[in-house]
């Protein structure tokens, strides 16, 4: 037996691990992730086990022994390292790729000053200013000191960069002696927040049995998964709550992923007004030194709670008691890069390790996590009622072809407008939602029928404002001419369907509404989704158009109506779980209206008024959709009936590529595994940026017969890894 060692995991350059023998007295006692103290160069090293294996990668006179192992307590990075491992396993790519994504990686990081605005009057009066301000047209003032009268001790940026407000508002509060700023050295977290402010909300009686019934169980040491099926409203994070106090209490710690579009300030606070400092958080627009720091201070137990997106996950944590995954069915937690993990079944996996609680939560649960509640695996709750004095929406679905018949061509039917109008007259808020982005979609020939394509990759460019080409994959762009490519015909346009362009038509429609549009464009900068989403929270917008981000956990109390453009444009992409996902987007788009005392109204457009997800959806009947779809993966052998692993081969060589993947196919029919292998064939965009691709899929019954299929075809591959060399191969589970 060999063993393949990481020498320092506080390195910043995991690059590599070295081999060693296992000594025959350690064969069974050795495991992965225990420490060891080996031979390195002239003196002794200590090192992590991170693989073990009885494949020799050098000549064995080469290695050298281990010299011992190192007894002490589970550390936090054997935990981690044998999470890794895990992965590796699980999903494919190399222990180096998997370490990667676990192990926080240590920068050198500088000292950050921050400031703390302290209010220095009481809540009450700092209410009354707000509204002597709001009086004098003074808005900025108001949102400030609204703000501080909700947490009288805040971080200056925070102010500055959620409200959208300069220094010098608050500056000249503090000159009028209503608010005091003072500098401090801070070692890098989140934001702070005063958790004196919190006020508890009583939970309703479901809320409470639900809470009662997974609190009774982590106390009795049953670590199961459960399942939240809550519809929107309903008051699942005040479940969450709940169950988070009480795991802290017991002195142990809590990872609660959240997608990362959801992430907003909103949400935030709600978390540090009730547990205060003993929060970090952590989203993809971090440094890496901040990122690092954050997960220090979990290491040291400085903090309590990390909440963050699928990244959060592998916080070091000394005593994990609880792991919450919020919206649950979000693509967002599956990884697009390798090892492509998913979080849900990772930290299923990390709880286990740790003796530890997992609850998934969602409106629309994916079809896996149900399927597996159905089948026993996990204990399924539901909130079936809107918490408070909220209802559900009222919602419609208008047939976009009447509309073309009775002569209406504009993107907002008769029955939107109506509904926008009406909203805007009673000063309520309105959102827009469209699956897409940018000014429009697809340029067609409407004489050769010439779809303009990337030379680059197989997908059509896009046209943006200012005449601009683009494609969304390589980033290739080109103006547009108005001339076929082909023909040279002029009879050329786009299929327009675009945010921008909504945005436009929104002003010429209600030219007295003020507009506000969050997409990929408009979001890039660092604090772009917050700036966007404060404004509208503070009523600074009428109406708010967007792509999938806006419709995810955002809860508006003044939005009364939810208009979804165009339901079937994600209907119908190459992917078999295409109505899971429209089902979702459109139930989740549904749940943004209507979320206080005011009465809310969706309009779905579709050109399939028929289609099962969108009926579904309209009545926010998440079983009725189960039960069919759920019948036709069976039919298919489709996750989650069947497991799938599918085998993802690129070259910028055609010829090669289609020789590797005939190969693979070969190799893995003789391991004789009794999986169903389809392929290889063309991916849905055969060529991205000059790359060409092929799959390979694979199905079966039991997980562990492909994770077998992947071992052999792995170790196909190292032994010709010459033949291979210019060709990238990626394993993916689902």
């Amino acid at each position: 037996m060999y063993a393949n060692i990481i020498v320092d995991i506080s390195h910043e350059k995991l690059d590599r691990t070295f081999q060693y023998i296992v000594p025959a007295e350690m064969e069974g006692v050795l495991e992965v992730g225990m420490r060891v103290v080996i031979p390195f160069g002239r003196s002794e090293r200590k090192g992590y086990v991170v693989e073990l294996t009885d494949i020799a990668e050098i000549d064995v006179s080469k290695l050298k022994e281990i010299k011992e192992i190192i007894s002490e307590a589970v550390s936090i990075d054997r935990k981690l390292i044998a999470l890794a491992y895990w992965m590796k396993k699980n999903y494919g790519g190399t222990i180096n790729q998997a370490l990667k994504t676990v192990i926080p990686i240590k920068k050198r990081v500088k000292e950050v000053s921050k400031v703390t605005v302290t209010l220095l009057v009481k809540p009450s009066e700092a209410l009354a200013l707000a509204s002597e301000a709001h009086d004098k047209h003074w808005v900025a003032q108001a949102r400030v000191l609204e703000a501080m009268a909700e947490n009288p001790v805040t971080e200056q940026g925070l102010l500055t960069s959620k409200l959208s407000v300069a220094a010098s508002v608050i500056k000249k509060l503090e000159e009028k002696g209503v608010l005091k700023c003072e500098d401090y050295i801070v070692f890098r977290n989140s934001i702070s927040a005063s958790s004196g402010n919190w006020v508890r909300h009583t939970l309703n009686k479901k809320q409470q049995e639900i809470a009662d019934s997974i609190c009774a169980d982590i106390d009795a040491g049953i670590n199961d998964t459960c399942l939240i099926r809550g519809i929107t409203g309903s008051g699942k994070t005040e479940v969450y709550m709940e169950v988070i106090d009480h795991v802290i209490n017991t002195g142990r710690e809590v990872i609660m992923l959240i997608p990362e579009i959801a992430l907003t300030y909103q949400t935030v606070m709600r978390f540090y007004n009730r547990f205060g400092d003993t929060i970090s958080i952590i989203n993809s627009r971090l440094s890496d030194g901040e990122k690092y720091d954050r997960f220090n201070l979990a290491r040291e137990g400085k903090v309590k709670i990390m909440i963050g997106p699928r990244s959060a996950l592998f916080t070091p944590f000394k005593d994990l008691g609880l792991v919450i995954i919020d919206e649950e069915q979000e693509t967002a937690y599956k990884s697009e890069n390798v090892p492509k993990y998913h979080a849900r079944e990772t930290a299923i996996e990390l709880a286990r390790m740790n003796n530890a609680k997992v609850i998934l939560g969602s409106a629309t649960p994916s079809l896996d996590a149900f399927y597996k509640a159905k089948q026993g695996d996990y204990k399924l709750y539901t909130l079936d009622e809107r918490a408070g004095d909220a209802t559900l929406a009222d919602t419609e679905i208008v047939d976009l072809r009447e509309e073309l018949k009775n002569g209406n061509r504009s993107m907002f039917s008769a029955a939107l407008k109506e509904a926008m109008t009406n909203a805007l007259e009673k000063d309520e808020q309105i959102m827009l939602f469209l699956n897409r982005r940018g000014y429009s979609g697809f340029i067609n020939c409407r004489d050769c029928g010439n779809v303009v394509k990337c030379p680059h990759c197989d997908v059509s460019l896009t046209l943006h404002r200012g005449g601009r080409l683009i494609c969304h994959y390589c980033g290739y762009e080109e103006s547009y001419k108005g001339i076929c490519p082909k023909c040279g015909s002029k009879r050329i346009g786009a299929f327009k369907a675009g945010t921008e362009q909504i945005e436009e038509q929104i002003k010429v429609t209600f030219p007295n509404a003020s507009v506000l549009r969050m997409d990929l464009d408009t979001t890039r900068g660092k604090d772009g989704h917050d700036a966007i989403l404060s404004q509208f929270a503070n009523h600074e917008a009428d109406i708010l158009v967007g792509t999938q981000m806006i419709v995810k956990g955002h809860d508006f109390p003044n939005v009364t109506v939810v208009g979804v453009l165009l339901a079937d444009s994600s209907l119908y992409v190459p992917d078999y779980m295409a109505s899971e996902r429209t089902f979702d987007l459109l139930v989740q788009a549904s749940g943004r209206a209507g979320r206080s005392n005011l009465k809310g109204k969706v309009i779905i457009q579709t050109y399939d008024p028929e289609n099962a997800a969108i009926v579904a959806s309209s009545k926010q009947d998440y079983e009725a959709f189960y039960e069919q779809e759920i019948g036709y993966r069976d039919v298919m052998d489709y996750p989650p009936v069947k497991h799938m692993m599918s085998v993802k081969i690129a070259s910028a060589d055609e010829a090669l590529l289609a020789g590797a993947s005939l190969k693979i196919k070969a190799e893995s029919l003789k391991s004789e595994s009794g999986a169903v292998i389809i392929g290889p064939a063309n991916a849905s965009i055969y060529k991205i940026n000059d790359i060409f691709y092929r799959m390979i899929y694979y199905k079966h019954s039991d997980y562990d017969v492909l994770t077998a299929v992947k071992d052999s075809l792995e170790k196909h591959i190292r032994d010709n890894e010459e033949y291979y060399r210019k060709c990238s191969i990626q394993f993916d589970f689902r």
